[in-house]
């Protein structure tokens, strides 16, 4: 029976441990910081064991249970990859994780192989299924005699229409944390044949809106450093390259403001113990000139924030800052000290997906291809709904990751190194079967 480790009890766990605790062979430890949450997900399992683990603490323990597994799956934060790869590859165990490949994991590369071991990483929705469903078309058209000149991919995890009932059209389905991180990431791009560059402040100010056929119009806007998949993709005829995020209509305006305010600093801000979120406001838009804002009604602070943003008090923008409590008088978090994590608090109490509601996952990818005698446009699109009590985002990121380790205890990928979900082997199977879980693309081709 092989044994697989999972570290990490999060959102998306479930449905990679459930998975393979219903495969034959498999026995399968799950290690959290919070037994509770691994509990819940084994369930009385016979071929799984919830394990107690501070991985930040408890260095011994994380390490004899890598060296009694024959696979490893990281879904813990990503800081923590290269300390468990490090573990792998010492105790010659392969590993699995969802996250992007750090300049210190590709520093593995070599031991990796010297000692015979896989460590897959990316191998979740995105990072993940938008590099495999992307590389089954490039590869289609190399072998077709095409050359790609323009490559597209968006992916946008969201409330479902129905779950779409708050003014940021906006649900966390995943670290809510994690997402506002994200709003602060520089990005860059290749568009037609120009390097664009744009820094972390200046990100919201680079959407535009976009149609996906029957399935909506969304702000579109550029996801980190798309330039390096020029050459990861094998794209060398491509004057195009971009990869982007999907949200509803007025997130990027509203995170921009968010921004600019200094709600997503993670610098502590200090006396402001028992006050309240408005005077948080009136301090931060005021540059830390006077904390004694606790005189200050509302409206006054409303009427600051819109000169400030340079917006009327009416705005959406403005309207959708009041709704989340900006300007009201809630005590801020006692245990939280930083703009961004007293802004976590109320984002997941407000915009938190509920038992009931669904989310979706959207992925939407554009090709231009030049052959000898014509030219084409292939659009690739994936919309898939929550299910059974599952989110969409947790089932696309954790299938992918789920069927790549069965299919590495099988022995049905041989490569060995850093590697990333780019090459047939990994990437063909695991599509295959994802289909079967309902996870599949619809192609539309047209002839320019």
């Amino acid at each position: 029976m092989s044994k697989v480790l999972v570290l990490g009890a999060g959102m998306v766990s479930k449905p990679l441990v459930r998975y393979l605790l219903s495969s034959p062979g498999f026995y399968v430890k799950v290690a959290s910081r919070t037994m509770s949450k691994a509990d819940e997900i084994i369930n009385n399992h016979d071929k799984g064991e919830a394990v107690e683990l501070n991985v930040k603490k408890q260095g011994e323990k994380l390490e004899r249970l890598v060296s009694d597994s024959d696979v490893v799956v990281s879904l813990l934060p990503y800081v923590f990859h290269v300390k468990v790869a490090e573990l792998c590859v010492k105790h010659f165990k392969h590993m699995v994780t969802t996250s992007y490949v750090s300049s210190e994991m590709q520093n593995l590369d070599e031991r990796c192989k010297n000692r015979d071991v896989l460590i897959l990483n990316e191998c979740g929705l995105d990072p993940g299924i938008d590099h495999m469903s992307a590389m089954r078309i490039i590869h289609q058209v190399k072998r077709n005699e095409g050359k790609i000149v323009s490559f597209r991919s968006t992916t946008g995890a969201l409330p479902s229409y129905e779950a779409n009932n708050n003014p940021f059209g906006y649900k966390f389905s995943w670290s809510p944390r994690g997402v506002l991180l994200a709003s602060k990431n520089p990005a860059k791009w290749l568009e037609k044949n120009k390097v664009i560059s744009v820094p972390g402040e200046k990100l919201f100010e680079n959407y535009e809106l976009q149609d996906v056929p029957n399935i909506g119009t969304f702000e579109n806007y550029p996801n980190r450093d798309s330039l390096k998949y020029k050459e990861i993709y094998g794209l060398k005829d491509a004057h195009t390259v971009y990869r982007g995020t999907f949200r509803m209509i007025g997130w990027c305006e509203t995170l921009k403001a968010l921004s600019d305010m200094g709600w997503l600093s993670e610098k502590p801000v200090e006396n402001f113990h028992g006050k309240t979120y408005r005077d948080l406001t009136s301090y931060l838009i005021n540059q830390g000139s006077n904390i004694n804002h606790g005189s200050n009604n509302r409206k006054d602070v409303v009427v600051e924030t819109a000169d400030f943003l340079g917006v009327k008090n009416y705005s959406a923008v403005i309207k959708r800052l009041e709704w989340l409590g900006l300007f009201s008088d809630k005590k801020l978090p006692e245990d939280k000290n930083s703009p961004l994590d007293i802004l976590n608090v109320l984002t997941l109490e407000k915009m938190k997906l509920g038992v009931n509601e669904k989310d979706m996952v959207i992925m939407h990818h554009e090709f231009i291809v030049e052959y000898t005698s014509k030219k084409e446009y292939i659009t690739s699109t994936l919309c898939m709904h929550g299910s059974n009590g599952d989110t969409a985002v947790a089932k696309t990121v954790a299938l992918p990751a789920a069927i790549a380790v069965k299919n590495i205890v099988e022995g049905k990928i041989k490569k060995r190194g850093i590697l990333r979900p780019v090459i047939p082997e990994i990437y063909e199977p695991i599509l295959n079967e994802l289909e079967s879980f309902n996870i599949k693309f619809n192609e539309n081709r047209t002839i320019l």
